[in-house]
């Protein structure tokens, strides 16, 4: 190498300027080459660190197994055959753990970790070609790192697609074998020191998952979007758009267009399956009904009921049976058709032992009992009442009936001749019997009801109309317009409180959700006093040895009006005919004047039990009311195997089949009707006419039109989505329809009503019935009202 000249020591200009630039360059070079030789340091270190760091991991997992093992070491003698399986199996099991050990602790971990990220570089500095190799050396080596990057990365995805998401490590999988295989051998041995069988086997098991958790799969439901929406307030607005002359079909229209999307889907399922591309609307509809119950379950929802409208706690059937409570407005010993009938209902429930039956009766005081019960009968106590309720009705149906008889507080309006409910009936059966409900004369329970809403507290409310109450107003003073107003507060109240309602016949003014079916039968023995009858008449004996008779309670609106017009108007046709009548009630007096003063054939007797010996032998028995919904005295003769004439009426319609009821639509027809029940003999009930008579029949009957055999079943209700699977899902009624909207807003407005006491004595109501008195408190062992609900509002 030439260097230039030196003048007595001393360096030229150009010289100093040349030697200054070469220091500055070499400098500069140095200071960077000092930086890339620390960040590969670094670089270095942490792999170290973090190879060290694995290493660590295996160790603790090493240690965690032998833990493991150890602590499930019994403190008492192990029996010989499970020593040996347990020995058998650490033999299989530690051969593993060190292949473990040796495979992610060995050094060679860290030196092929250093070998894939390269050796460290020779720091030696050529000052001659660092200008040419500076680049090239030092993105040589990124680009090197870079597809080694790379590469790993492609083998890692190629090993993760043939294990799967998340693969496994092999000794983990061989564990997991291992583990199988011990299960599997000693799976006949309960015990295993001191744990119960394959405890050991599962605390491995839930520490491996522990180490190796799997993540689960996003399960979100996607909202619904703004179409749906609007397809699900057409849909639910149909019968508002209804009134608008906006028919059906355009709704069903408007929804098909706004589930385009779900429509889409719909054909594609079609076609995938090989079926025609033909899409129903009712199929849109369900499923838009199970998307939103997707929805809606997706955010946790799971209550039955919900919203301003229902009740937040329906109770669960959680037992084998359910749950029916039957409520009444009387009792016995009052003889009345809301206090025999329920009673009976109760025994033939109950008697199939598929559900638990509570009846639930009204309980009165002593001062209204000698009001109500005949032969001046009362009694002291609900349990006295109940022994007398049962002795009676185990006397009549000839087996001890399995329900339970509960009270309410009630009191007699001698106005209405009816007992009213005092305070919320509903309490008085607890929500984890509130299951089904049987209200026995709906409108009657809630005219002046101030409580919860029967259908919020109740999974099923069925209502049995039993009489005719617009008959007996029309007959009061300004009957017309009470009836106008209590026919339009029926229907209210039964919309408001029932799901569906029964009508012993058409003879009942029409109500909303219901249907006409005779649910009542005759006590057995009438039916076992029509069967001696026939046995007799073919014995050649005379079966009746009386003429003809009429039994009922003593007021005017029982057919007492009718019958003595009739006979008033054809007294000179029937000539010599002489008719026996029993009963007593509030208008006796008046109505044996107005016979004597008319000078009929009448021979008026106390009132009795229609099964009364003295009874039996009459051959006729004659009803010509027209204000009950079904007679029970006409179906007890009629069991027994007499004539019946009665009036060509809807409340006599189911009777009309049977051969010996004749039926009159004129006075004179009447007079011939009864000559020819006089003149002849009536026919024997066949035994399929006898079936129909009694409450095994009528019980059947109840069930199947009160939707009870779907209820007792468990099958799917309305309120249930059926998915093509098979499977079912609850529809959320959170989104009420608006039938149901109205029928809440009703009950509402009815509760605030008969919560302010002016409104209720403005109406009718007894003084004092939106709570029940000191009284019933006393006699039922009942908090008072102010301590049971301490704030009432309207």
């Amino acid at each position: 190498m030439n260097f230039p000249a030196m003048n007595n020591g001393r360096q030229t200009p150009a010289m100093e300027t040349a030697a200054d630039s070469s220091s500055s360059a070499f400098s500069f070079i140095s200071k960077g080459w000092r930086e890339v030789r620390d960040s590969a340091d670094a670089d270095l270190r942490l792999m170290k660190d973090r190879a060290n760091s694995f290493k660590n991991i295996a160790a603790s997992f090493d240690r965690e197994i032998e833990n493991l093992i150890y602590s499930a070491t019994p403190t008492f003698t192990v029996p010989p055959i499970r020593q040996s399986s347990e020995i058998e199996f650490m033999k299989k099991l530690h051969p593993k753990m060190s292949e473990f050990r040796r495979v992610y602790s060995a050094p060679e971990i860290s030196r092929k970790v250093m070998e894939k990220c390269g050796p460290r570089a020779n720091l030696g500095i050529e000052l001659s070609r660092i200008r040419s190799t500076i680049a090239a050396e030092v993105f040589g080596t990124v680009e090197e790192d870079m597809k080694g990057i790379i590469e790993f990365n492609k083998v890692r995805s190629e090993k993760l697609n043939e294990e799967g998401q998340f693969g496994e490590w092999e000794p983990i999988r061989v564990l997991k074998t291992r583990f199988r295989e011990f299960e599997k051998k000693n799976s006949t041995v309960e015990i295993f020191a001191g744990f119960k069988k394959n405890e050991f086997v599962e605390k491995v098991k839930s520490s491996l998952k522990a180490i190796c958790k799997e993540p689960q799969e996003s399960k979100e439901v996607p909202p619904l979007d703004v179409p749906e929406l609007l397809a699900v307030l057409v849909r639910q607005s149909g019968p508002f758009l209804d009134q608008f002359g906006i028919r059906r079909n355009l709704c069903d229209k408007i929804v098909e267009n706004l589930c385009s999307k779900r429509k889409n889907q719909l054909v594609l399922r079609s076609l995938v399956a090989g079926e025609p591309p033909a899409v129903d609307p009712d199929k849109i509809s369900d499923e838009l009904d199970l998307r939103i119950a997707s929805v809606l379950q997706s955010t946790g929802h799971c209550s039955e009921r919900g919203g301003s409208w229902t009740d937040f706690m329906k109770p669960d059937v959680t037992d084998g049976k359910r749950h029916v409570a039957i409520v009444t407005t009387a009792s016995l010993p009052w003889m009345t058709g809301t206090a025999v009938n329920p009673l009976f209902r109760a025994a033939y429930l109950a008697k199939s032992a598929k559900q638990k039956v509570t009846l639930l009766v009204p309980w009165l005081c002593r001062s209204d009992q000698e009001l109500v019960y005949p032969n001046n009968l009362t009694f002291g106590s609900p349990e006295e009442q109940e022994n007398y309720i049962r002795n009676w009705l185990e006397e009549s149906v000839g087996f001890k009936a399995d329900f339970r008889i509960s009270f309410y507080p009630g009191k007699f309006s001698r106005e209405r001749r009816s007992i009213i409910p005092a305070g919320d009936t509903s309490q008085f059966i607890p929500s984890k019997n509130a299951d089904i409900a049987i209200l026995e004369e709906p409108e009657h329970l809630n005219w002046y009801h101030h409580g919860k809403r029967w259908t919020d507290k109740f999974n099923h409310v069925v209502g049995i109309v039993h009489t005719n109450y617009l008959e007996y107003i029309k007959r009061e003073k300004n009957g017309a317009l009470q009836a106008f107003f209590v026919k339009h507060i029926n229907n209210l109240v039964t919309r408001a409180h029932c799901h569906r309602v029964l009508r012993l016949s058409a003879a009942t003014q029409d109500m909303p959700k219901s249907v006409i079916c005779n649910v009542h039968g005759v006590n057995p023995k009438f039916l076992k006093i029509g069967e001696k009858v026939a046995a007799e008449r073919e014995l050649g004996q005379q079966a009746f040895s009386k003429g003809a008779y009429f039994l009922g309670k003593m007021v005017w609106a029982k057919g007492y009006k009718e019958l003595i017009d009739l006979l008033a108007k054809h007294k000179n046709d029937l000539n010599g005919f002489k008719l026996d009548v029993y009963g007593n009630g509030e208008d006796a007096h008046e109505v044996q004047s107005t016979a004597k003063r008319l000078d009929l054939n009448l021979n008026f007797q106390k009132g009795r039990d229609h099964a009364d010996d003295s009874l039996q032998g009459y051959k006729v028995f004659i009803n010509p009311s027209v204000s009950d919904v079904l007679c029970t005295a006409t179906a007890e003769a009629l069991a027994m195997g007499k004539f019946v004439v009665c009036a060509d009426h809807p409340s006599n319609e189911f009777f009309s089949s049977f051969p010996n009821c004749l039926t009159y639509k004129t006075p004179e027809d009447f007079v011939a009707k009864v000559k020819e029940a006089l003149a002849n003999e009536p026919q024997p009930l066949t035994p399929e006419q006898r079936y129909n008579l009694s409450w095994e029949a009528a019980t059947k009957r109840f069930i199947e039109y009160s939707e009870l055999d779907r209820i007792l079943n468990n099958e799917y209700s309305a309120t249930t989505i059926r998915k093509s699977n098979g499977k079912a899902i609850a529809r959320s009624v959170s989104m009420p329809t608006l039938s149901e909207m109205v029928d809440g807003g009703i009950a509402f407005a009815h509760y605030c009503l008969t919560g302010n006491e002016f409104l209720r004595l403005c109406t009718g109501a007894i003084p004092g019935t939106r709570d029940y008195g000191r009284q019933h408190c006393k006699d039922l062992h009942l908090l008072p009202p102010q301590v049971e609900s301490p704030i009432y509002g309207w």
